[in-house]
């Protein structure tokens, strides 16, 4: 009986995001039974984009692809403030254009390993808690950088050049934290020497390392509504089954399991008639703090579904849902995949890793608040 308590015990605090969301998913069943309406909460497309990006990533890994370009990297670099401003500003601009989901699949795991490489892992943290902010930032210019921005552009039938100007202010004004808050880190020197061990890949691991960049490639093209998600995802799993079994095993369904938790649970308050006359009776005349505050308790994607139904100020709705994605952990459900990513290998930190995402998303967000408040400054 000991065993299964310390079982479910250790499995709480290693998954405590899950667990938090599966609870809450439960919790709102009391108030909203189980209908079909359940699976229209679930963004499955979303879902089979990240189970592949996930698949990716993990065969990249599993092959050295981020060894090697680690090795370039810090071949490159002198001292660690030139090494966090390159892996900070990656997600930064990469997130304009697939997104800030992808940014973070993609480089979180990269920094890591590139700190580890060098023995800087003191400085995991802020690396991580900057590139989140960078990635959830640096997407907003962007009408394809993320969900709400894309819903709300094409409902909006804003011109691209407008868009980009609505944004425009906040996302410099990041771009300049991000570079101020690496000039506050100590520059130390990186002496990083490469081991020479002459290895040569054979045809097998060429095969994967194609195989993984096709994939990746497919997820582009899927992120660019070139290729439905659900033929990404299933030519991605016929592909495991038949030529790489092992990779289905570092998939991070604990993160899978969390989004899932989090669209039931919002779906059902989003279908809370208080909940929505609340949020009808304070828009008008506050959009953007409007879509902030919603932000922080349903995240940016399902403020911006909801608080469209009630205005037509998307300037306003639009700068609202993008800052909205700082502060809370799940403020932005991106948030979420760097902080599985950072505990999941450095479980140890979780706390102090919570502490300074928090102290760090609301604190940029009370910047670019006071940007919100100074009309004509840019």
């Amino acid at each position: 009986m000991n065993i299964w308590v310390n079982r479910i015990s250790n499995f709480i605090k290693k998954e405590a995001v899950l667990c938090i969301a599966l609870g809450l998913a439960v919790l709102s069943v009391f108030w909203q039974p189980v209908d079909r309406e359940y699976l229209e909460y679930i963004d499955w497309d979303t879902l089979m984009l990240l189970f592949c990006l996930m698949a990716a990533m993990a065969g990249f890994q599993r092959l050295g692809v981020f060894q090697r370009i680690g090795d370039a990297l810090l071949a490159a670099v002198t001292n660690t403030r030139s090494l966090l401003l390159i892996l900070c500003f990656l997600p930064f601009f990469f997130s304009m254009f697939i997104t800030n989901d992808v940014a973070l699949i993609t480089f979180v795991p990269f920094g890591m390993i590139v700190l580890q490489m060098c023995g800087k892992e003191k400085l995991v943290i802020p690396l991580v808690v900057l590139q989140t902010i960078a990635a959830n930032m640096g997407s907003s210019l962007t009408p394809i950088g993320n969900p709400q921005n894309l819903y709300l552009y094409s409902k909006s039938g804003a011109k691209v050049g407008d868009f980009l100007l609505w944004m425009l202010p906040y996302t410099l004004v990041t771009g300049i934290c991000i570079w101020l808050a690496v000039l506050f880190q100590k520059k130390e020197q990186v002496d990083y020497k490469p081991e020479k061990s002459g290895a040569v890949w054979g045809k097998k691991r060429e095969f994967y390392f194609i195989s993984y960049a096709v994939l990746f490639l497919f997820c582009l093209l899927s992120v660019a509504k070139v290729l439905p998600p659900i033929v990404l995802f299933l030519m991605a799993l016929a592909f495991f089954l038949v030529a790489d079994r092992k990779i289905l095993w570092c998939i991070d369904y604990a993160l899978l399991g969390t989004f899932i938790g989090f669209f039931i649970f919002i779906g059902n308050l989003g279908r809370l008639p208080a909940f929505r006359d609340f949020f009808a009776g304070i828009l008008t005349g506050h959009e953007t703090l409007a879509g902030v505050i919603s932000s922080q308790v349903i995240s940016n994607v399902p403020a911006a579904l909801l608080l469209s139904g009630f205005t037509d100020k998307w300037e306003s709705l639009v700068v609202g849902t993008n800052l909205g994605g700082l502060g809370t952990l799940i403020a932005s459900m991106a948030s979420l995949i760097s902080y599985k990513q950072m505990v999941r290998q450095y479980p140890g930190l979780k706390g102090k890793y919570f502490l300074y995402f928090t102290l760090g998303n609301v604190g940029m967000l009370v910047i670019l608040l006071g940007v919100y408040g100074v009309p004509g400054a840019f």
